[in-house]
């Protein structure tokens, strides 16, 4: 039982879905070959950083999940472990799975990790979350940091290809997090986190979430454009954008938004998903002449 409590603090849902673009981003350069060791070293690696990330954010925000409907039942509030211990165990995660990543992949992939710790645990959960509508804009850098860290472990460069997926990743976390923010509205505002829901209102979010769903819609295309990605991942990125861009604007004449934001948070996964699968198996050469044309030069 002891073992479940220690698994929970760290966020295992979170841990799952940031692997699948860890391995899209690992496959997209590695162009179907594998290295075993390198994956099951960058795939663990990236897991125990995000592991120690969740559970000193666990650890952080043990005062207001008290608080929160959806965040009552954690470890930490729960006493079920403690403080210390959880300190010591975050601790411990982080040093395995930066020094993982160091012995095993490169320093470009660890120093990666190391600014998606930094900006999730420092700028994230210690400041920004709490004092600034920002906080959800800066912390999602930290979740489009695991498919730039798959792509570098074997790249060992950040190309064109590792800033469009930091872009794209990026992008994605916006609308996502926002209609979290939306569907859970008495939680953040009952916590006073000053989300772009509960700080500018719903209306003025669902604008920002149209606009970042089209952002994400046209870079999502770039990774073809530019070479990196097939046609098939094209048609899914087009189809997913169109789709996606669709749900966003039905949300101004929306008859709930609770349940408008939660198909869309829904829709989210399922599109990073699909793209994640994509990328691993539909890649490409890079053609800098190809990208140069599809710029209009």
């Amino acid at each position: 039982m002891m073992i479940k409590q220690y698994l929970l603090v760290t966020k295992p849902g979170i841990i799952f879905g940031n692997l699948i673009s860890v391995i899209g981003g690992f496959f997209l350069a590695s162009k179907g070959s594998l290295d075993l060791a390198l994956f099951l070293a960058t795939v663990t690696g990236v897991s125990l950083v995000i592991a120690s990330g969740c559970a000193f954010n666990n650890y952080i925000d043990r005062d207001i999940d008290c608080i929160m409907e959806r965040t009552k039942n954690r470890v930490l509030v729960k006493g079920l472990i403690s403080p210390l211990t959880t300190l010591v165990y975050a601790t411990l995660l982080g040093i395995a799975g930066f020094g993982l990543l160091w012995l095993m992949t490169n320093p470009l992939a660890t120093a990666l990790a190391l600014m998606g710790f930094v900006v999730y645990v420092g700028l994230y959960s210690l400041w920004l979350k709490r004092t600034s509508v920002y906080g959800t804009l800066v912390g999602s850098l930290s979740g489009a940091a695991p498919p730039v860290i798959g792509y570098c472990a074997v790249s060992n460069q950040f190309d064109i290809a590792a800033f469009l997926l930091l872009l794209i990743f990026s992008l994605w976390q916006m609308p996502h997090s926002y209609a979290i923010a939306i569907f859970r509205f008495k939680d953040y505002q009952s916590a006073s986190i000053p989300v772009l829901p509960v700080k500018h209102g719903i209306s003025v979010t669902k604008s920002h979430i149209l606009r970042y769903v089209l952002a994400f819609a046209v870079a999502t295309l770039m990774l073809t454009l530019s070479g990196y990605a097939g046609y098939s991942y094209f048609a899914v990125a087009m189809l997913i954008g169109i789709a996606w861009s669709a749900m966003a604007f039905a949300g101004f004449k929306a008859a709930d938004d609770r349940v408008w934001a939660k198909k869309l948070f829904i829709f989210s996964i399922i599109a990073i998903t699909s793209l994640s699968v994509m990328m691993s198996v539909d890649f490409a050469t890079p053609d800098p002449a190809q990208f140069l044309t599809s710029l209009g030069f």
